[in-house]
């Protein structure tokens, strides 16, 4: 079941008529998921792309050989390409990119630690750029940053 940010987020996308697609890593097809869980998620719900791996990232969303080795698959800047390159190919208002840490093993740092997830999102008139740093297990880490996307979405429509 979504959460309330969520349902609130998709219940004003449905008011006004916009749509919203999804190119995931960190929360591996979540997002997307709890979107489609609201009444008439239908309507505004386009779709998303999980690119766990980095050579989906360069693949699949046209991720320029080098960048992710230059500032990691968890950064600022392939966030962006992610969300800006998913939203030129796919047909909606909305298009959100995410990555980040939720476990060890990544690219995690003193300055990068576990908990740090990006958001890109692209409206068809500006974009937000943001990074946050959460606590807790992996799930929560997913579920603060959908609800964060969603709050974003709402102040911004």
């Amino acid at each position: 079941m979504a959460s309330d940010k969520v349902t609130q987020c998709c219940e004003a996308l449905i008011e006004k008529n916009l749509t919203i697609s999804f190119a995931e890593s960190a929360s591996a097809g979540k997002m997307c998921y709890e979107f489609s869980t609201v009444f008439n998620s239908g309507r505004i719900l386009i779709g998303g792309m999980i690119c766990y791996h980095s050579s989906m990232k360069e693949d699949l969303l046209q991720i320029p050989w080098g960048t992710i080795e230059k500032y990691s698959a968890e950064s600022a800047e392939v966030t962006k390409l992610m969300a800006q390159n998913f939203y030129r190919y796919i047909n909606s208002d909305i298009c959100v990119g995410l990555t980040g840490l939720t476990t060890p093993g990544g690219s995690e740092s003193e300055s990068k630690p576990v908990g740090t997830i990006f958001m890109h999102i692209v409206f068809s008139d500006k974009e937000i750029a943001k990074r946050y740093e959460f606590k807790g297990d992996p799930e929560s880490i997913i579920n603060q940053a959908i609800d964060v996307v969603a709050d974003l979405i709402l102040k911004e429509i």
